[in-house]
């Protein structure tokens, strides 16, 4: 099979399309023929050696959309049972970004009826990382919530997500993206980040400022692990690892189904042309994902 892989670090360029034997599954694992797997920033940062591996084969992408191919042991999925999931890690011989993959079995979920495997292939990531973000901070229906980041996808999966659970939430994001926030639900928005909430979760990843608009005994969350400030005047701080769960993502799923999550594509590429992907990711604007289709 064909497979988008870095072996040595740096920009776009060092992103090649390899030959690689087909993966087996294991016990409690599936295989899944990959219809369409997106492209996220951490695929830039593994790229570039932010998260080591040197010397390495290093593997691409972390989401996946596509049919069950094989299984083994252990597995309630059935070859031909179309799916989506999350493949965690940061430096693994192989990633999404190829014809195959194999994935615990706990990790897939049942894909939307919805949309088609492009857009399906938008949601593992993003979207669970934006809700088990929001499960850190605890909130109650009624609290007040700033989503900074707030047109990109974590945050715009997080406006929706605490917008439904009927938490009150303000999207910081550019004067040019206020009528999209608004869209995705949120009830107030700025594009300068005045005031004072129960809680922000930090999808632009803006640190102390954003830390700043938290009320006294309020929360943050951050969405680089081990990477949230220091707690100030009483205010808990804490940041997303996310993690595969099959059984979240199935929720979340549900939600594509319903109408609650809106899933947005900007641009596909094929396989072979995943440099080209990663050079659009690294011009920055993008507005919903790129995703590459085998």
């Amino acid at each position: 099979m064909r497979a988008a892989v870095v072996r040595t670090f740096g920009g776009p360029e060092a992103v090649e399309v390899v030959e690689a034997e087909l993966p087996e599954p294991a016990a409690r694992q599936v295989r899944i023929k990959v219809a369409a797997a997106a492209l996220n920033p951490v695929d830039a940062g593994v790229r570039s050696g932010a998260f080591g591996g040197a010397g390495k084969q290093i593997g691409l992408g972390w989401d996946v959309a596509g049919t069950v191919d094989a299984t083994g042991v252990a597995t309630a999925w059935n070859v031909g049972d179309e799916v989506v999931a999350l493949d965690y890690g940061m430096v693994k011989p192989l990633g999404t970004h190829a014809e195959y993959v194999v994935v615990d079995t706990d990790a897939v979920a049942k894909a939307p009826a919805s949309v088609d495997a492009v857009a399906a292939a938008t949601v593992p990531l993003n979207a669970l990382t934006a809700a088990q973000a929001l499960d850190l901070l605890e909130l109650t229906p009624g609290q007040s919530l700033l989503v900074t980041g707030a047109a990109g996808a974590v945050g715009g999966f997080a406006v929706q997500l605490a917008a439904h659970r009927g938490i009150a939430v303000t999207g910081l994001a550019r004067e040019t993206d206020e009528q999209l926030v608004r869209s995705l639900g949120a009830a107030a928005f700025t594009a300068t980040g005045e005031g004072s909430y129960d809680a922000v979760l930090d999808a632009a990843v803006l640190g102390e400022a954003a830390l700043a608009r938290v009320r006294d005994g309020g929360v943050y969350a951050g969405v680089i692990p081990q990477a949230q400030p220091a707690s100030v005047r009483g205010v808990r701080t804490t940041a997303v690892e996310v993690s595969a769960d099959g059984a979240r993502l199935a929720e979340l799923v549900r939600l594509v189904d319903e109408g609650v999550l809106t899933l947005r594509v900007a641009e596909t590429f094929a396989l072979d042309d995943a440099a080209k992907a990663h050079a659009r990711l690294t011009e920055g604007g993008v507005r919903g994902r790129l995703v590459l289709v085998p």
